[in-house]
């Protein structure tokens, strides 16, 4: 006999002690279902042998019913006694071979993996499926094991490689992280996730209709288009071209003049501020947390700079609120590798909310990606550079998701797919404090231009679309650069400029000067 269909888009996971006090739990499992739920796993930790059938066994009614296949956690003995689909087991539970010798043929069977071992041991007994995480830390069930976080799930799934192994996420996944998870949990080869396994969200609602609906709104909506990181697909860019996306994009910012929020360190506040109101834009500096939900939705992106990592808490409710209203993120990691504070505060970051575009020098960026190629100092590179800088960008998207700039004397920008090289800038920019910092305010601005512009092209009732951020932000990215790197070559050429002193008010005039035109004629912009 033929194995069950199984669509693991929504996979329920149930729990009736965390039901809503006076809600039935076969009503709101079935609720669930008509919300979108389309695969049910039954779980109950403290329930008699009884018990459990007897909930089983109703559940397993309810399911017929959709025609939602359903799932017994661990017991294979109640599994057996009503006929389930399957059954779900841990790594300490009952091995896979005594599972598959006990069930029928034609029974589904998945397993937790939380290492990459763990997934390819589970791929070689022959599982249907694994539930990969944790992914965040839930109060629905006492962790064993470390938190992978979005970010490492990426690895779970590339162990997967050319295998017909389907996999979800599990633990801590809600509606309001649900895109955030299936964004960032690719593995590099392109490997998505299946499907979501949600537990309290759903069964802890008063509306448990609803509440799966939001949930399966996303995840249909990410199934139903393509893998892009932040920018067009299929890629279709060109150098003339770039040129006049940027030049498009630094109109939209004069045009909107939209609000950029920037938390970034006291070092260049003043100068960013000045930066980001050159070229158009308003800046914002606040850190607050309280403030983050009402700026999230006004702002037109968001600028994550911890060079003086204070205000860790306001830093990872504003990259959550920005990912809510769907609003760019630049995150500029200054000084990452210099401590195992700054490492650990921007892995915390990064797995609570998505980056759009992360950008930092060598050193920075190495340290993110754990290479031992290019080392740092304090918030400075020393050493050598990347043999292979492009092909570093690149991966580095597509580890992350997100799209990467990497600065130095020629920068290098990647979604993941293409990377851009641009040759522009004066050496005068070595010589101020805060330059690199200017070239993520910048990046913020255009990226915020961006999103402006095609949020007037959308209707406010228009479906949902799974992005995090609209607007092509690989293109923004680029002109944020350019824009900081043209500005300072005719500001060094001006002859009032005789060295760093008179080389910054100089700059900032001239990104106030800047026009499509200036990019057009000036902008070195190869793409590889």
């Amino acid at each position: 006999m033929a194995k069950p269909t199984v669509d693991y888009s929504l996979y329920l996971v149930t729990g009736r002690e965390l039901l809503p006090q006076g809600k039935d739990y076969f009503e709101s499992l079935e609720e669930s279902i008509r919300g979108g739920v389309t695969l049910v796993q039954v779980r109950e930790k403290d329930a008699d042998t009884g018990e459990f059938l007897r909930i089983a066994q109703g559940s397993k009614d309810i399911c017929r019913k959709y025609g939602v296949p359903i799932l017994i956690n661990d017991r294979i003995d109640i599994a057996l006694a009503v006929g389930a689909d399957g059954v779900h087991i841990g790594q300490t539970d009952m091995p896979v071979d005594i599972v598959r010798k006990l069930l029928p043929q034609n029974a589904i069977i998945g397993m937790t993996c939380n290492t990459v071992d763990h997934v390819r041991k589970a791929v070689q007994d022959g599982v249907d499926y694994v539930g990969l995480g944790p992914v965040w830390a839930t109060q629905t069930k006492k962790l064993t094991s470390s938190i992978v976080g979005v970010r490492g799930i990426g690895a779970l799934l590339d162990a997967l490689e050319d295998s017909d192994v389907k996999a979800v996420s599990i633990a801590g996944i809600k509606s309001t992280n649900a895109l955030h998870c299936l964004h960032g949990a690719i593995a590099t080869s392109g490997r998505s996730l299946d499907g979501l396994a949600v537990v309290s969200d759903i069964v802890a609602s008063r509306d448990p209709y609803n509440a799966a609906k939001r949930v399966a709104t996303v995840v249909q909506a990410f199934k139903a288009n393509p893998l892009p990181c932040f920018s067009t697909f299929p890629p279709s860019y060109a150098s003339e071209s770039i040129k006049r996306g940027v030049g498009d994009i630094l109109s939209a910012v004069k045009k909107f003049s939209p609000l950029i929020h920037q938390i970034t360190n006291n070092v260049v506040t003043t100068q960013s501020a000045n930066a980001t109101i050159a070229l158009g834009a308003s800046p914002i500096m606040a850190t607050a947390p309280e403030e983050m939900a009402d700026l999230a939705k006004v702002a037109g992106a968001l600028l994550v700079n911890f060079g003086t990592i204070q205000n860790l808490d306001g830093m990872l409710s504003a990259g959550f609120n920005y990912n809510q209203n769907r609003k760019p993120v630049v995150f500029d990691p200054v000084g990452v590798g210099a401590t195992d504070y700054r490492r650990t505060s921007a892995a915390t970051l990064l797995n609570a909310w998505q980056a759009t575009v992360i950008k930092g020098n060598s050193g920075e960026l190495g340290a993110l990606a754990n290479s031992t190629e290019v080392h740092a100092k304090g918030v400075d590179s020393f050493g050598s550079d990347f043999a292979d800088p492009a092909g570093f960008v690149r991966n580095l998207a597509r580890k992350e998701r997100a799209i990467i700039v990497l600065t130095g004397v020629t920068d290098y920008i990647s979604d993941g797919t293409t990377v851009v090289r641009l040759s522009n800038g004066h050496p005068l920019l070595g010589e101020i404090t805060g330059s690199g910092c200017m070239v993520g305010t910048a990046v913020a601005t255009f990226c915020g231009g961006a999103s402006m512009a095609e949020a007037t092209k959308r209707e406010e009732d228009a479906v949902e679309d799974a992005k995090l951020a609209r607007g092509d932000m690989l293109v923004a990215a680029v002109g944020g650069v350019l824009a900081v790197t043209v500005a300072s070559e005719l500001a060094a050429a001006r002859p009032d400029v005789k060295g760093s002193g008179t080389f910054l008010p100089a700059l900032i005039d001239e990104l106030g000067a800047l026009t499509p035109e200036k990019i057009a004629a000036y902008a070195k912009v190869d793409v590889i």
